[in-house]
């Protein structure tokens, strides 16, 4: 059984930072693409980024420049900085990944989300 295990979520001011993990575990061969979404109440859930096993990123437009992510292969685990924080950017943040459970069969898990909340 694979688990993913979203930490690092609060509530913080406008302009300031928070940084999100999600660590793995389980019946792991490898992780391929990691993926954090976000949803807010009554919105469907979007994506903020991506990020390949190799490293490679990509982000959705309003968080370019804000948001970084990052990946620890060693330890499983997809981390999600936010800086310059808008209250806009309140929501549920979920990871998303595809989890190798041997060399060819993955499967695709998310986590069960932490809150961010940001005051104005």
């Amino acid at each position: 059984q694979v688990q993913l295990v979203e930490s690092g979520g609060g509530l913080v001011q406008a302009g300031g930072s928070l940084r999100l993990s999600c660590s793995a575990s389980g019946n792991i061969f490898r992780i391929g693409t990691m993926n954090w979404y976000r949803q807010s109440p009554g919105n469907q859930r979007d994506m903020v980024g991506i990020i390949t096993s190799e490293g490679g990123t990509a982000y959705a437009d309003s968080m370019k420049g804000r948001f970084t992510i990052s990946r620890d292969n060693a330890k499983n685990t997809v981390y999600l900085q936010m800086n310059s924080l808008k209250p806009e950017d309140t929501a549920v943040y979920y990871c998303n990944a595809d989890i190798y459970t041997s060399p060819t069969l993955y499967y695709n898990f998310w986590g069960q989300g932490t809150q961010v909340t940001v005051s104005s």
